[in-house]
């Protein structure tokens, strides 16, 4: 059988293949663009081409061939989302794709960082094109007229919910140009988006593929035992480990070198020096923290929960030695009732565990707004960079890593890694410039700061945000909460295909619910606009 093309396809061929061949380059020059794109920005791809695809299949006036011809393109196009999720690569424990991370990295020209965590993918596949649809779309439209992003925005951010002077500001991440600003420089308490800054911090002074180790060690010609803590945020003692440092592993590992030493009884002692301070935060005793330490499982959690607040142990360390003691008990090795101590430096290291590298976990402690991996990656910033492992010495080095980087803290002020703490002062102006120093093909160590960023609708502090809209898939953004306080700050892809930065900072805000719609409402303008 001979299948025919329909007339009105036959008429439009030539017009669609030149169309396409004067896209091309513009394409090529946006997929290199795209390379720091964040994890989700292929999903959001294969969403749009489904939404076009779909609307391709209603049932235009021309008479049956001609709705052969619409329902195949439908389908095709379906099949087509299929494959750009298919080759984008599976989706981690936390909700985020490992493969765009590491997509990211493998592609830039300066050569990128290995994270250590395979994702499934083939180095060979094809490049994810997030913008290609919104692009395709914008040049078979006119481009004279676009409104000014300033007409879009300042009337959104004037709705009352956002308290009397919000900040914000958007940058195009391909050149840097600010395209808006709105009291950029005005120094507010920026909550949960202080994690951003912490990210950048500790991955520019440790390295995206640092792990923290947590191990035994015997003091020599004693049967006292020490559990050292590595200051392993992730650290689990549940059976489900899931990728992380394991106390049941490190049990197991420990009563085999004890049984091949003749030892089946031991004194129990911990260490948690790595850190200082009582590890108290300035909040006090709540849901949302526990007491910082070098040694905590599960993040002190009591009630079985992964994320969000939880009641929490009291003494995190001691309840992660006394769950190690039951899991030594298990492989035959008993012991008395743990107690806090100091290895020396004598003490024969028995057994480690190391956690995954700090790329995963920074994407985790972004995506869930973990404020626990938050303090504690600051402690580990400062020890890298020499300063006192407490709140004070993480704010200093923190300070200290961003000036490095040369971004602009005029204003700025920290006191902890989680923004917990109201003290805390960030500006509009500073949060887009570090999301920029992010996406530098110079720095693909830093890229887990974007690709750890919640996805609208899909990941983290975001999945029930943006549900149903067209932004879904496409803001991936930083939320952050504070009675009388709401920021946002993260990345969204334009209707033109451009990927931009943007900080929405408010202070004074009564009604949450109401502020947090409102700055939803701008995000949401900035994908569905074209404006220059």
């Amino acid at each position: 059988m001979v299948v025919r093309e329909p007339n009105a396809w036959r008429a439009a061929k030539p017009r669609l293949t030149g169309l396409a061949r004067a896209a091309r380059p513009r394409l090529a020059r946006l997929a290199r663009a795209a390379r720091p794109v964040p994890a989700g920005a292929a999903r959001s791809a294969a969403l749009r081409i489904a939404r076009l695809a779909a609307a391709a299949g209603t049932r235009p006036a021309g008479g049956p061939r001609t709705w052969q011809f619409t329902a195949g393109a439908a389908t095709a196009g379906l099949a087509l989302a299929a494959a750009v999720v298919t080759a984008a690569g599976p989706w981690d424990s936390s909700g985020q794709r490992t493969a765009e991370r590491d997509r990211a990295a493998a592609l830039e020209a300066a050569g990128g960082a290995d994270h250590g965590v395979a994702s499934g993918t083939s180095a060979d596949g094809p490049v994810p094109a997030p913008s290609a649809p919104p692009v395709l779309a914008s040049l078979a439209r006119p481009q004279g007229g676009a409104p000014r992003l300033a007409g879009v925005l300042d009337p959104l951010l004037r709705d009352p919910a956002l308290g009397d002077r919000p900040a914000a500001v958007v940058v195009d991440l391909t050149d840097g140009h600010r395209l808006y600003g709105r009291n950029a420089d005005a120094a507010l308490t920026p909550a949960s988006t202080t994690k951003i800054v912490t990210a950048a911090a500790a991955l520019s002074a440790l390295g995206p593929d640092h792990r923290f180790t947590t191990r035994t060690a015997l003091e020599p010609g004693t049967t006292r035992l020490v559990l050292v803590g590595g200051g392993d945020p992730t650290l689990t003692a549940r059976a489900d480990a899931d990728g992380r440092a394991s106390l049941r592993t490190l049990a197991e590992r420990t009563a085999a070198a004890l049984t091949r030493r003749g030892l089946h009884e031991v004194t129990l002692a911990y260490d948690t020096s790595l850190f200082a301070g009582d590890g108290m935060h300035p909040i006090g005793v709540n849901d949302n923290l526990a007491r910082v330490t070098a040694l905590a499982a599960d993040e002190g959690r009591t009630d079985g929960s992964t994320s969000g607040p939880a009641p929490r142990e009291a003494d995190p360390a001691a309840a992660a030695a006394r769950a190690f003691a039951g899991f030594l008990h298990d492989h035959g090795i008993r012991t008395g009732e743990p107690a806090g101590a100091t290895a020396t430096g004598r003490a024969q290291t028995l057994a480690s565990v190391s956690s995954p590298p700090l790329s995963d976990v920074v994407e985790r402690m972004l995506t869930e707004s973990d404020n626990d991996i938050a303090e504690t990656l600051a402690r580990q910033t400062a020890l890298a960079t020499g300063e006192r492992p407490d709140f004070a010495g993480g704010a200093r080095a923190i300070t200290r890593q961003l000036a490095q980087l040369g971004l602009p803290l005029k204003g700025a002020s920290f006191h902890d890694g989680s923004g917990l703490d109201r003290s805390d002062r960030l500006t509009a102006d500073l949060l887009t410039a570090l999301l920029r120093t992010a996406a530098d093909p110079a720095r693909p160590g830093l890229r887990p700061v974007l690709t750890g960023l919640p996805v609208a609708g899909f990941t983290g502090t975001l999945a029930d945000r943006y549900t149903g809209q067209a932004a879904a898939g496409i803001v991936h953004a930083k939320t952050g909460t504070l009675t009388g306080v709401n920021t946002l700050a993260g990345t969204v892809v334009d209707r033109d295909g451009r990927l931009l930065a943007f900080a929405f900072l408010a202070e004074g805000t009564t009604d949450p619910q109401a502020a947090q719609s409102a700055l939803d409402r701008a995000a949401t303008a900035l994908a569905g606009c074209g404006c220059r």
